[in-house]
């Protein structure tokens, strides 16, 4: 057994790095790879997180949180907002009047107001890994990208072997990032640890209220719908029994295939086809789909709309034991003209978030604090509000703020964050980080430590090399209970 030097950091399970590493001998490369941290897991030396699962609100967009959560009244009118700061349940922290059942839950919410990172506008590549380098494209994927955190989350699952009756521990909805503008935005995927840790992604039909007006740029419509489970019905003929004698000859081929080839593409195949059978199969799965499940009242309460039937899932999906849950309020345009700016609000900025967004993440978002704290869950059950950045101090020509990824507010509820708190500050304008900077990765470092996941574990990219799973980033110390 080795001890290895080196820095007293305090590791997300409170032991430090000195002390964790005393499990096993690393590699020669150095870092705590991912065989020890299983093996302190298996000799119970790393403390469990306080989240057992975790839900992701994300605002594809680049929400404008200077008009949210971090407002300036006493600001040159050039960039003040238009809306005006509120008490809320915690004392000396105010967010915006237009916010006030979100208000009621501050005393749960840490606010994050000084993260920026310099990798580009609508990257959303930062967000989701902690990885914070420009792209050359940012309407493709690539597998030599790092893995999201949902992506980690169901690596591990697989790698200790946890079965959970043919639920993944990672779901991503409405559909996969970009559907709405034809296209497949980085991010919320296995990289380089593979596809077949990918997450379970569903399908939409979003559509406008029966006779709305049509929508235009700067004048959407909201977004209604529910996600579903893509191929869950068994074919007119096809009975269960019929399907696992299907299943047991594809498993004779699949063994013979291994047996010949164990490439990346082989085993992403093969976690592609289980998962297809569990969506056929598992009642564990389709039931937490099913809002006819749920009482009329509650479905009404979230919002029946599409980001509001996907985030009362997500709580049905956390419910049964998913650990990781990702609800994009999406743009769709290219594919369904419902929303053309989702939070993208070069336009119209004020109207756009007063008519539009904010009432639905209001109502939401305060049905979803006030669903999991009912039914016992919120002490187990860890929210974030993200974007992939957020928008400038200046407001613009036509009302709207333009691209910004200098400064922005991240929301962080719920299961091992100390509710009531700020954490950072911006200027006096909301341009640039005044005190206590806080990057993509400390962000990421943060929803890890909260699962009990060391974000100084590495795993090993395609080439061999071990990677650190929140590239350097560490745990917001000052929000964390």
């Amino acid at each position: 057994m080795l001890t290895v030097l080196g820095s007293p950091r305090r590791c997300c399970d409170g032991l430090t790095r000195r002390e964790t590493l005393k499990v096993g001998a690393l590699t020669a490369l150095g870092g705590f790879g991912l065989p020890q941290w299983l093996a302190a897991r298996e000799a119970g030396q790393l403390r469990p997180g306080k989240a057992k699962s975790v839900i992701v609100l994300y605002l594809l967009g680049g929400a404008a949180t200077q008009d949210m959560f971090d407002l300036k009244p006493d600001a040159p009118q050039e960039t003040r907002s238009e809306f005006k700061p509120a008490p809320t349940s915690a004392s000396g922290v105010h967010i915006c009047e237009h916010l006030p059942q979100m208000a009621r839950w501050m005393h749960k919410t840490a606010i994050v107001r000084s993260v920026s990172h310099q990798a580009g506008c609508h990257n959303p590549l930062p967000s989701y890994t902690g990885h914070e380098v420009m792209l050359s494209n940012i309407t493709t994927t690539k597998d030599s990208y790092p893995p999201s955190m949902g992506a980690v989350c169901e690596y591990l699952r697989v790698k200790e072997g946890r079965d959970r009756g043919g639920l993944p521990d990672y779901v991503y909805m409405p559909c996969y990032l970009g559907w709405g503008q034809n296209i497949r935005r980085p991010g919320p995927y296995g990289g380089f640890l593979g596809r077949q840790f990918d997450a379970l992604i569903t399908e939409c039909d979003p559509h406008k209220p029966e006779g709305a007006p049509e929508p235009s740029p700067g004048a959407p419509q909201t977004v209604l719908g529910a996600p579903r489970l893509a191929h869950s019905q068994l074919r007119e003929g096809i009975t269960l029994d019929r399907l696992n004698s299907r299943r047991s000859l594809l498993q004779q081929f699949d063994d013979q295939l291994r047996r010949t080839d164990s490439s990346p593409a082989v085993e992403d195949f093969d976690r592609h086809q289980r998962l297809a059978m569990d969506i056929l199969t598992s009642a564990k799965l389709k039931t937490a789909f099913d809002l006819d499940e749920e009482p009329p009242k509650l479905v009404e309460r979230y919002g029946r709309t599409l980001f509001g039937n996907s985030t009362l899932i997500a709580r049905r999906l956390v419910e049964q034991g998913v650990r990781f849950v990702n609800v994009t309020w999406d743009l769709f345009w290219d594919r369904v003209k419902v929303d053309y700016d989702a939070w993208d609000t070069h336009t119209k900025n004020f109207a756009l978030l007063r008519e539009n967004k904010l009432p639905g993440l209001d109502q939401t978002f305060s049905a979803l604090m006030e669903d999991l704290d009912a039914r016992g869950l919120l002490d187990e059950t860890l929210v974030v509000v993200m974007s992939e950045m957020g928008r400038t101090p200046r407001i613009n020509a036509n009302g709207g703020r333009d691209h910004w990824t200098h400064c922005y507010c991240v929301l962080l509820a719920g299961a091992g964050i100390h509710g009531g708190t700020l954490y950072g500050e911006s200027d006096e304008l909301a341009a640039y980080v005044k005190d206590r900077p806080v990057s993509t990765s400390d962000v990421c470092a943060t929803i890890y430590h909260c699962l009990g996941i060391d974000p100084a574990m590495r795993v090993a990219d395609r080439s061999g090399r071990p990677i650190e799973i929140a590239h350097g980033g560490e745990a917001i110390r000052g929000i964390l209970a």
